[in-house]
């Protein structure tokens, strides 16, 4: 058995929505899956209630698991060329939001949410092999239903690809034998200067979705390295 083990999904729908600076009426979407966004389908796959001793134990290990996001074009086969990915704005009607002040906000109120059309992302999670057996499972047999960022964001593929023993093994499953730097990817990284960005998208509790109080949504932030497609390093 191996310590270290290389967990291979790919996140692929209509729909995607992955906030990391959403407040209030605006609820933007990054380019990429966030880590919060990733292990709260994990949790759901899961089974692991809001605040529950379950999630209180394993949320800390999945938090630790080095994750790294690949942006895979979806071509169109008639011409070859890759459908870019857009970003569509739609709007709802809200009853019962909190205000700024903390105060409940009795009128409805329009919020705009953002979404990713056309987007495909392959994940690969590093960490221990044990855990991430764990979560193999539970993506190929998933306790409750699982999506893409938002409740309304549906998988169009299965999301598990894969458990391999190397990170070659892992990218081969995805993104088959073309090199990870022709395609913009975002990983993980152990030292600041490594990095090119920071996100507050590192769970350290889900709450039980309210915005205030000790059982709130907590996160801290991941230092990232964003690497765009097509450009070498070496």
């Amino acid at each position: 058995m191996f310590d270290s083990a290389y967990l291979a999904l790919l996140l692929d729908g209509p729909l995607q929505s992955w906030g990391f600076a959403s407040r209030f009426q605006r609820r933007t979407t990054g380019m990429h899956p966030t880590k919060s966004g990733v292990l709260g389908l994990i949790c759901a796959a899961m089974g692991l209630g809001k605040r529950s001793p379950e999630e209180n134990e394993l949320l800390p290990k999945l938090a630790e698991l080095r994750m790294t996001t690949i942006a895979i074009p979806r071509i169109v086969e008639a011409d070859s060329i890759p459908l870019p990915v857009l970003r569509l704005e739609d709007y709802h009607t809200v009853l019962d939001t909190r205000r700024a002040s903390g105060g409940m906000n009795t009128d409805a109120v329009i919020t705009r949410r953002q979404y990713l059309l056309d987007a495909r992302f392959g994940v690969i999670l590093e960490g221990d092999w044990q855990l991430l057996e764990k979560v193999a499972a539970a993506l190929q047999d998933p306790r409750w239903g699982v999506w893409l960022g938002r409740k309304s964001c549906i998988p169009a593929e299965p999301i598990h690809r894969g458990l391999f023993s190397s990170g070659v093994e892992s990218q081969r499953a995805l993104i088959s034998e073309a090199p990870l730097d022709a395609f913009t990817n975002v990983s993980d990284v152990e030292r600041f200067e490594e990095g090119t960005d920071s996100l507050n998208d590192r769970p350290v509790s889900f709450g039980d979705g309210t915005s205030s109080g000790p059982d709130k949504r907590q996160f801290v932030p991941r230092r990232i390295r964003l690497q765009p497609g097509g450009v070498r390093t070496d």
